[in-house]
């Protein structure tokens, strides 16, 4: 069996058993092709070969994140090699991981989010709006605030079936990676947000047909992320936020941090997320450290010379 043909076999195997979403199989696709070309023979590749190549790809300029996701696939890849008995070694198994500098997510300030917020439900309720502006204004008011009280990731916001806001306006069940599903609450102006657009979304045959909460023309039959991204950069413009610091994702970190600034534990921003492993969820803990430091400043009797 050809290298391809294992690559083709492994990724049919992500798909089915692991439920790995059409993005994750094609970051594996374009990491384990990029591996071959440069191999050759990927499927029976020793170690040497393997540290080489990740060797090359340091030496052409790839960042450590990105030299670790390439190694990532090549451990996963060869993991399915020796569990379906197709070699009997992994020779993965000695190499190190390259080292790289945690980077904290970025994020916004409570007073930017809510900036932004206020924004997309002034224009939302602007009077002057004629009728595809009104329903453009009205979706982005729900994005935004639905993204901001879930934390969902873009790729589940923008494919929310439309069942979710009909089963209990209070939370959503969401399906995400893994095909896993959690349990989101909404805040009450997420929810006003949402009946405001549901209402308006029904007015519209084309939209009102559709299966999806939030539906495009587009080849997936919803909102692109792309789009959004696109069209949530011009709202924090016109909320007077640089539109090169937000992003979808910058509202999911934003989520994350302001619950835990707040008083929030981090096993419940966890769950919220839709991490699998705490781990993940850790990268937040430099939010615990400054607010358990403000806390002994604030009410340790000794704190700040009162010794």
């Amino acid at each position: 069996m050809k290298s391809s043909a294992r690559i083709e076999a492994f990724l049919e195997m992500m798909s089915a058993e692991r439920g790995a979403a059409d993005n994750t199989l094609a970051s594996y696709r374009r990491d384990l092709e990029d591996a071959a070309e440069h191999i050759g023979d990927l499927a029976n590749a020793d170690s040497a070969a393997i540290r080489a190549y990740l060797g090359d790809i340091a030496a052409r300029g790839f960042a450590a994140t990105s030299q670790a996701r390439r190694l990532s696939a090549l451990r996963q890849f060869y993991k399915f090699l020796y569990a379906e008995g197709l070699r009997p070694d992994d020779p993965t198994g000695v190499l190190d991981s390259p080292k790289k500098d945690r980077a904290l997510p970025k994020t916004m300030s409570e007073a930017e989010t809510g900036r932004l917020l206020d924004r997309a439900a002034a224009e939302a309720s602007d009077p002057a709006l004629g009728d595809a502006p009104r329903i453009a204004a009205l979706r982005m008011h729900a994005l935004v605030e639905v993204l901001y009280a879930t934390g969902l990731r873009v790729s589940e916001l923008v494919s929310l079936p439309l069942t979710v806001a009909l089963r209990d306006e209070r939370f959503f069940i969401v399906r995400g990676k893994g095909n896993k599903e959690r349990m989101v609450p909404l805040s009450g102006k997420a929810r006003e947000a949402m009946r405001c657009w549901l209402a308006e979304r029904n007015k519209v045959p084309a939209l009102a047909e559709s299966p999806f909460l939030f539906p495009a023309a587009s080849e997936s039959g919803y909102l692109p992320r792309q789009v959004f991204a696109r069209e949530l950069k011009g709202l924090a413009a016109r909320a007077g936020i640089s539109s090169a610091k937000i992003s979808p994702h910058v509202l999911r970190h934003a989520f994350a941090s302001h619950l835990l600034q707040n008083g929030a534990d981090l096993r419940a921003v966890q769950q919220l997320l839709g991490h699998s492993d705490i781990s993940t969820t850790q990268i937040y803990t430099h939010v615990l450290e400054e607010r358990l430091v403000r806390l002994v400043n604030d009410h340790h009797p000794l704190a700040d010379g009162g010794r």
